[in-house]
């Protein structure tokens, strides 16, 4: 259920596969140039040394790039310094989300908590919220950078009530997030539309379990 999601404001991703392209070239031949090497040295000896063709395209350049980038996309975008050159937030685990539903006149109709849990990778995203009655799943997501606020998360999700809920409805919604800068708390606002009519305010806090 994850999908892409856009970034706004980062490093463009097709910069970041061209730069895995040429590491993964370079990389590749340095290991071609010392496997060469090394059966040369051998010969020198009278070592038997054959190669076989299949070891050679197992260190071709399209190898290392899907090695580098299955590294790349499940793990380094997110180290420290990797982020912080993408300009792309560490948005993953758990976030406890306290929310309310206001009427038109902004004053609360009724709170409720919610469980929400980021799974991120380079290119794919998925935002769960959970509460005691219902869960959401976002559609599509966009992460915008901002260097004056932050990050912002954008996203649309649907939304599906438990059974023994009568009174909830399936309903697609969308929500705007924005997260401090030292990604530890979000504040952000919702908007329910299609099966149900509301919207309101959340706010989110990394968990610590």
């Amino acid at each position: 259920m994850d999908h892409e999601y856009s970034l706004l404001g980062g490093v463009n991703r097709a910069q970041i596969g061209r730069y895995i392209s040429i590491a993964a070239a370079a990389i590749s031949g340095a290991i071609v140039f010392l496997v060469l090497s090394a059966i040369d040295i051998a010969k020198k000896f009278g070592l038997p040394a054959n190669l076989p063709p299949t070891v050679l395209s197992l260190i071709s350049a399209g190898t290392v790039f899907t090695v580098l980038y299955m590294i790349f996309n499940k793990y380094a975008w997110c180290w420290k310094y990797f982020s912080m050159f993408l300009k792309v937030p560490n948005l993953k685990g758990s976030w406890d989300c306290k929310g309310s539903s206001l009427s038109v006149d902004g004053k609360e109709i009724y709170s409720w908590d919610a469980e929400v849990t980021i799974l991120q990778s380079w290119d794919k995203i998925r935002i769960r919220l959970k509460t005691s009655q219902s869960g959401s799943n976002s559609i599509t997501a966009a992460i915008v950078h901002d260097e004056a606020e932050g990050f912002r998360l954008l996203y649309n999700y649907k939304n599906d009530p438990k059974l023994g809920e009568p009174e909830l409805h399936s309903h697609i919604g969308f929500a705007d997030i924005l997260f401090s800068k030292t990604l530890d708390t979000a504040e952000g606002e919702y908007y329910n539309g299609y099966g149900r009519q509301s919207f309101g305010k959340l706010k989110l806090t990394r968990s610590k379990k």
